[in-house]
C-alpha cells in the first residue's frame, strides 16, 4: 500500500543577479513572490518594476513602514 503523506507543492524560484539599491552591493535576487525578489546580500525584499527597463524598487507591506524625511541642509 502506497500512502503519501501531505500533499505535492512545486516551488518556481527565480535567481538573478543586480546591484541592490538598498545595500549597493552587486548581489543575487531570489523571488520570493511573482514580483517581489529579496536580496541575499542584506535580506530587503524589492519589487521588480518594468518600464523598459528592469529596476528594483524597495518593497513596503504595511504603511507603517514608509518613513519621510526632509533633506539635512549645510
Amino acid at each position: 500500500m502506497d500512502k503519501k503523506i501531505g500533499k505535492t507543492i512545486n516551488v518556481d524560484a527565480q535567481v538573478v543577479n543586480g546591484i541592490c539599491p538598498t545595500c549597493t552591493q552587486e548581489s543575487v535576487f531570489v523571488s520570493i513572490y511573482k514580483t517581489i525578489f529579496r536580496c541575499v546580500t542584506c535580506g530587503t525584499d524589492l519589487e521588480q518594476k518594468i518600464n523598459g527597463k528592469i529596476s528594483y524598487m524597495p518593497h513596503v507591506s504595511s504603511p507603517q513602514q514608509i518613513r519621510f524625511e526632509a533633506p539635512k541642509n549645510g
